[in-house]
């Protein structure tokens, strides 16, 4: 009985091994197989090019990056002359100003001292007019209209 059922088992075994052949299992897994490794296949392959195309990516923007620092650096050198420039115009204009008002405190100062000049003369001619009046007053004492007549024109002829 034992030797029946293992007799059976590899009847059964073979059946379904022939069954097996018949209905191309065995074509059916290499095809599944080989399928799936193509799928596989195509996927490393679109990671390729995808790495590919994320490798130019970065490369491009590494470029525009380099490009865009050396555009700041332009930049503030640029403004870093423009700047300057204006420093510069700055101080011309100041010191231009600076000698403008030099120049006109001079010219306040010169008509300060004219005025003081003239001043001082419209004084020292009262003044001495006033001494010759009282001189020729007490030298005088006869005609006294006539004296005051070339006070005054005198007075007059001085100031």
């Amino acid at each position: 009985m034992a030797l029946d059922a293992t007799f059976w088992a590899t009847v059964a075994l073979f059946l379904f091994l022939g069954l097996m052949v018949y209905l191309k299992v065995p074509g059916m897994l290499t095809g599944s197989l080989d399928g799936r490794a193509d799928r596989i296949r195509d996927e490393l392959e679109e990671a390729r090019r995808l790495r590919e195309e994320a490798q130019q990516l970065l490369a491009e923007y590494q470029r525009k990056r380099a490009e865009a620092e050396k555009e700041a650096g332009d930049i503030v050198s640029a403004a870093g002359r423009e700047a300057e420039a204006l420093r510069e115009d700055a101080k011309s204009k100041a010191e231009e100003y600076v000698t403008r008002r030099t120049a006109m405190a001079e010219q306040k100062i010169a008509q300060a001292e004219r005025e003081a000049v003239n001043a001082v003369r419209s004084s020292a001619v009262d003044i001495a007019v006033e001494a010759a009046r009282r001189i020729l007053a007490q030298q005088s004492d006869t005609a006294p209209s006539a004296f005051q007549a070339s006070l005054n024109e005198v007075r007059t002829k001085l100031n």
